[in-house]
């Protein structure tokens, strides 16, 4: 890729790997099971993650729904981040189509959820309230710079939901990259879940699409809603044939992106103008902040960084002068000097701090 785009891992395009598979996909209609493809890719994500069936859908988004919509009855109500995903960025779909009350909490920097006010947040059997049936976790959590979280507290999670008979959902849309940070697999990482989504079109490079897995009862369920809500498609092998490739293949190197963005995060903490929170660099996110004394606004680095360097940012916060970084498959270490090259030029930082710049 010629332009150096650091927005998100969503940008990624299909590897020339996967565009041969998606040439070559065996197919069938999927509506009624006999996609080989599909059928392959659905109980390959099972058993990687140690689940007995799984289901593929366009997206996370619809991942997350399915899975919500699953668990829970209309008028319940389930537990998840204040600055979680599902709350955040999906549209309100729960509500739109479950009838679905959120119970949202705090996401501490570490990606978690106090555990006392998990407890807390529980509804106890009065006819005045809704009705709990869920808890929602987010692995790694974007809400808090791309924080993996521990497989510890995900058991403490699910003790407090079995103890009160609720379901424990997972948003892993990137939980490979939470596997490969704290150095564990997928399977051992989502035992404790009833449910896991996971996104193939994120840092897995797919163009299209999510999987989700869980009990067979489970995905039985899942199946009608997705159907429900337009996600019933025929011949999906295409699609598919690419995202085996993501679970097969890209999920084993994803520590090369959580590399860069390390190197990438302390080069732009070197300079002057910059500020990064070094701590928070678990995995392939990060945070940085153009400094008031900046002699460069943030309109403008964003606008010179794309016109004269082809690098791509995006202010998440532009009245804190916050910007997201993700790296991907498609930056490579020499695009990581480049973008410290740039940054130096227009925001000053003099000489060259980082060893190894490209020419």
């Amino acid at each position: 890729m010629n332009v150096i785009d650091l927005r998100s891992d969503t940008v990624t395009v299909p590897t020339p790997a996967m565009r041969e598979a998606m040439a070559n996909a065996a197919v069938g209609d999927d509506v009624y099971g006999e996609d080989p493809t599909v059928n392959e890719l659905e109980a390959t994500a099972a058993e990687m993650f140690g689940k007995e069936a799984g289901l593929f859908v366009v997206s996370g988004t619809m991942g997350n729904l399915t899975s919500v919509l699953t668990h829970c009855q209309r008028g319940d109500e389930y537990i998840l981040g204040k600055q979680s995903h599902i709350f955040r960025y999906e549209a309100g779909s729960s509500a739109v189509y479950g009838g679905l009350q959120p119970n949202t909490l705090e996401v501490q920097p570490d990606g978690t959820m106090a555990l006392d006010q998990i407890r807390g947040a529980i509804r106890w059997d009065n006819p005045h309230e809704p009705i709990t049936r869920l808890i929602c976790l987010e692995n790694t959590h974007g809400g808090a710079s791309g924080a993996p979280v521990p497989l510890t507290y995900i058991e403490q999670v699910a003790a407090i939901a079995r103890e009160n008979k609720l379901k424990l959902h997972i948003d892993g849309a990137r939980i490979f990259n939470a596997a490969t940070a704290l150095n564990t697999d997928v399977k051992t990482l989502t035992a404790p879940a009833d449910s896991v989504s996971v996104c193939l079109s994120k840092g897995l490079c797919a163009p299209v699409g999510s999987v989700i897995v869980g009990s067979k009862d489970f995905i039985k369920g899942a199946h009608r809603i997705r159907k429900s809500l337009g996600g019933g498609m025929r011949q999906a092998g295409i699609l598919a044939a690419a995202g085996l490739i993501s679970l097969r293949e890209m999920s084993t190197r994803l520590a090369e992106d959580h590399d860069n963005a390390r190197l990438l995060a302390e080069g732009m903490a070197a300079l002057p103008h910059m500020s990064v929170n070094l701590e928070r660099v678990r995995t392939n996110m990060f945070f940085f902040t153009l400094k008031p004394d900046a002699p460069i606004s943030v309109d403008e680095l964003t606008r010179r960084l794309h016109e004269e360097y082809n690098i791509i940012i995006r202010p998440y916060n532009a009245e804190r002068g916050e910007f997201r970084v993700v790296t991907h498959y498609w930056i490579k270490q020499s695009q990581v000097y480049n973008v410290l090259d740039a940054m130096r030029s227009l925001v000053g930082g003099g000489m060259k701090q980082v060893e190894g710049a490209a020419d």
